[in-house]
């Protein structure tokens, strides 16, 4: 389909491929340079098409929010590029990006419904323009299903708006309204797809019963037609397709356990994502542990859901119902400590990355404690050989000599990660003390093959290696590995040496 086509659609909705250039000559389209991601062949983990590991580090944005609102017009392109100068140069790799975000009226992708706004055209090529030039990658979903919901009377897909759908209800349901889905993702495809700066398709943010009739029965349909249809599309223009991914409300699972079967094995995804906003501990924290515990429950849960062999991760947590509905934003000692645990969980427990925080803060931006905790975690990274590694969570199996410590960790025969963090040491602003009196001991880890295995014991605060060491595991069914001194929390970086086995 070329992208400067009108198509007449049946019940009369005409999709208008064409559009009118602003200032012609500075609407930059991507080179198309960066490697593609795609799933490894032998583990649930990314890497790129030249064979390099890639592990998804970053967060939510949005092209509204203070960071990246400069782009619009080209109003601030300087301040814009520092912000994304500032996050490679904190371990992020990838931003989670809405192709509309409607919280107001100047923003929506398509007004009237298939026409494709000259403005947001070029927003988007000046962004994966700069991602490349960044080493940036994007997760792009289409639509900002939350603002779209509040605020349905006004976009442009309702139909008295001259839009497709009657209900918000149909969104999934009505064959119009699919007609002008595949339309924005087909153009989006071939104006943008060649770039490997987009990484993968969250093909719909947040399904949700109430999309469809407050029915999961058409979620898996609802998959297959679309997610096909962009793939295909892909195949056509540029000889192969970027993985697929399809959102969901935490929440949601423990209402319609039955989602999990579009959600998470779906045979036409490529990797399985999630939004953890549990209730308590994760939305509105009260101590920076809880949510840990809960983030790690939560991984291990989804692991066990998704089909094996493929990548599982958080793409949204934060404290909604703090910020949203209680009108807060945490402390910063406290948001930092709460963000670089449940990063730790989700990575120790088998998510691929440390999960994607939804700012929930004024302004929507991380600290940059966050920013810090984020290159501590893309520094471990090379202690792993991820395209190898085919983990299973043993959050449950492993065994700490002591009590008072949580034990995180995930593992092959060869390899595995830990990440333990004390339990009895919080102030009373829910954080953890630094001026206690560190503990030592054991912690035994299930299904690791005989031989030598090297260690590295790593500071997840600071970013740095404590020590590395040796040890033997010879007899047993567990590997033992000595604890070092910890006040509140540490990781491990467990491999084989093989050389010495």
């Amino acid at each position: 389909m070329d992208m400067f086509e009108t198509l007449s659609q049946p019940g009369g909705i005409q999709i208008n491929m064409n559009f009118e250039r602003e200032e012609p000559g500075t609407v930059r389209k991507p080179a198309g340079g960066m490697p593609w991601v795609s799933v490894a062949a032998n583990a649930p983990y990314f890497i790129t098409e030249d064979g390099a590991n890639w592990t998804p580090i970053g967060q939510n944005d949005a092209i509204t929010w203070p960071d990246l609102e400069g782009i619009f017009r080209n109003k601030d392109m300087a301040t814009v590029e520092s912000y994304l100068k500032l996050l490679v140069d904190h371990g992020v790799t990838c931003l989670r990006l809405m192709l509309e975000y409607c919280h107001g009226e100047s923003r929506y992708f398509e007004k009237p419904v298939g026409r494709f706004q000259p403005n947001m055209i070029r927003l988007w090529d000046d962004m994966f323009a700069l991602c490349e030039k960044y080493g940036l990658r994007i997760l792009l979903t289409p639509y900002d299903t939350f603002w779209m919901w509040l605020r349905w009377s006004k976009h442009p897909y309702k139909k008295v708006n001259g839009g497709p759908c009657g209900k918000r209800s149909q969104w999934l349901l009505c064959a119009e309204t699919r007609k002008v889905i595949k339309q924005r993702l087909a153009f989006a495809t071939e104006r943008w797809g060649s770039s490997g700066a987009l990484f993968a398709w969250d093909l719909w943010n947040e399904i949700h019963p109430a999309h469809a009739g407050d029915s999961i029965d058409t979620f898996s349909e609802f998959i297959d037609d679309i997610g096909s249809f962009l793939r295909e599309e892909e195949v056509r223009l540029h000889g192969r397709a970027h993985p697929q991914t399809v959102s969901l409300f935490g929440p949601v699972l423990r209402t319609h356990p039955g989602v999990a079967d579009s959600v998470f094995r779906h045979p036409a995804l490529d990797f399985a994502s999630i939004h953890f906003y549990e209730s308590g501990t994760i939305d509105h924290p009260r101590n920076t542990v809880d949510a840990a515990i809960s983030t790690g429950r939560l991984t291990r849960e989804a692991i066990l859901h998704t089909t094996a062999g493929r990548p599982f991760f958080d793409s949204e947590h934060g404290p909604i119902h703090t910020y949203k509905d209680h009108h807060k934003t945490l402390p910063q000692p406290f948001d930092d400590e709460y963000f670089r645990h449940m990063q730790w969980a989700h990575f120790a427990s088998g998510g691929a990355g440390g999960g994607m925080r939804w700012p929930n803060r004024k302004p929507h931006s991380l600290t940059l404690g966050m920013r810090k905790a984020q290159l501590a975690l893309n520094r471990f990274l090379p202690l792993i050989n991820w395209k190898q590694f085919e983990r299973r969570n043993l959050n449950e199996e492993i065994k700490v000599s002591i009590q008072g410590l949580a034990a995180f960790g995930c593992a092959d025969d060869q390899q595995a990660i830990l990440w333990l963090l004390r339990t009895d040491n919080l102030d009373k602003n829910g954080m953890l003390r630094h001026d206690v009196e560190p503990v030592q001991g054991c912690v035994h880890i299930p299904g690791l093959s005989y031989g030598h295995y090297q260690v590295t014991a790593w500071d997840t605060a600071g970013g740095h290696v404590i020590r590395t060491f040796e040890v033997q595991h010879e007899t047993g069914e567990h590997l033992c590995i000595a604890i070092p001194p910890l006040v509140t929390d540490i990781a491990f970086a467990i491999s084989a040496n093989a050389g010495k086995i």
